[in-house]
């Protein structure tokens, strides 16, 4: 009986859903407009999704259909659709090069690639950023790139900036886990090959620190004194303070095989080792949420408020039931 009712309910909720996306045939170009603007003002952004759309399908050349297509993107933004607020501005981009708001639609793939990388977990989950796929990261500073590049003047650039320090400084952490699960496995090329990018590669970035300290561990390993001699002056030189400098000497990560126990060793890491296997933070990684948390305190708010309405506070109950209870 239970189930029967939950089918019930379910199958209304479905038939309403359908009903309240059926728009008036009748409404004219300005009406339609206005009714969306009204969607998004009360934060009913599929309802206004659905009312833009129409808009442009049914005035693809009205007075209102560039800014419909404008408002689109930004609605799927609000309504957490990527994809769709990527596919909308590459439209947008390509339909209206030459159009005064076309830097917003460059600024606006960036941010959809910037918050998808950050994910749902994310935004109720303390989670290393750093430790994740770089793949939207690399994708959010590439498109940002495109937007300085091309409209070094946009009220946009400066926020996209900063953020693409902060996605470079991501990337570099990224690089820096990577390199330490390839000591943790003895793999000491690899491992040296990624210290040796990030400090080629990601110059003025918090890792760069930790990739000297990479590369002169696994120079060690691999019995190459006079590199890892170098690699360390280098980094006593530029990074004093680095962790791996704590006691007065370099100290490394990991142990040496000959100083692990033969189960350790034959089972490379996984089984008969009692270090704490555990991910850990980088420096790189703690610099990153650092800088990353200083940058958002210094958006602007004009540009703040060109992106997002502020949003009211939420009680624990509505972000642990996800936005169901407690608003």
């Amino acid at each position: 009986m239970h189930l029967r009712h939950l089918l019930f309910i379910a199958l209304f909720t479905l038939l309403g859903a359908c009903a309240s996306k059926q728009i008036d045939a009748n409404l004219s170009e300005t009406e339609l407009y206005q009714q969306a603007q009204t969607d998004l003002d009360k934060k009913g952004y599929s309802a206004a999704i659905t009312k833009l759309k129409a808009l442009e399908s049914r005035y693809p050349f009205g007075r209102y259909a560039e800014q419909a297509q404008l408002e689109l993107i930004y609605a799927y933004y609000k309504n957490m659709e990527s994809e769709a607020v990527r596919a909308s501005a590459d439209r947008f981009i390509r339909l209206h090069p030459q159009h005064s708001n076309v830097d917003y639609a460059y600024y606006m793939k960036g941010i959809a690639s910037f918050d998808q990388d950050r994910g749902l977990l994310a935004r109720f989950l303390p989670l290393d950023m750093s430790q994740r796929d770089p793949g939207a990261a690399r994708d959010s500073y590439n498109e940002f790139a495109q937007l300085t590049n091309r409209y070094p003047n946009s009220r946009y650039a400066p926020d996209a900036k900063q953020r693409m320090i902060y996605l470079r400084n991501l990337l570099a952490a990224y690089e820096v886990h990577v390199a330490h699960y390839y000591l943790k496995r003895q793999s000491y090329v690899a491992a040296l090959n990624r210290g040796r990018y990030i400090v080629e590669n990601f110059q003025e970035t918090p890792a760069v620190g930790d990739g000297l300290a990479i590369m002169t561990e696994a120079y060690q390993h691999l019995t190459l004194p006079e590199l890892a001699q170098t690699s360390l002056e280098t980094l006593q030189l530029n990074y004093p303070e680095h962790p791996s400098l704590a006691s007065g000497t370099f100290k490394p990560r990991e142990k040496d095989i000959e100083n692990r126990s033969w189960l350790s060793t034959a089972t490379l890491g996984f089984i008969g080792n009692n270090e704490d296997l555990r991910p850990q933070q980088t420096q790189a990684s703690k610099d990153v949420i650092s800088q990353y948390e200083n940058a958002a305190e210094e958006i602007p708010d004009s540009v703040r408020a060109a992106i997002d309405n502020e949003q009211p506070k939420r009680s624990w109950l509505n972000r642990l039931t996800f936005g169901l209870f407690g608003k």
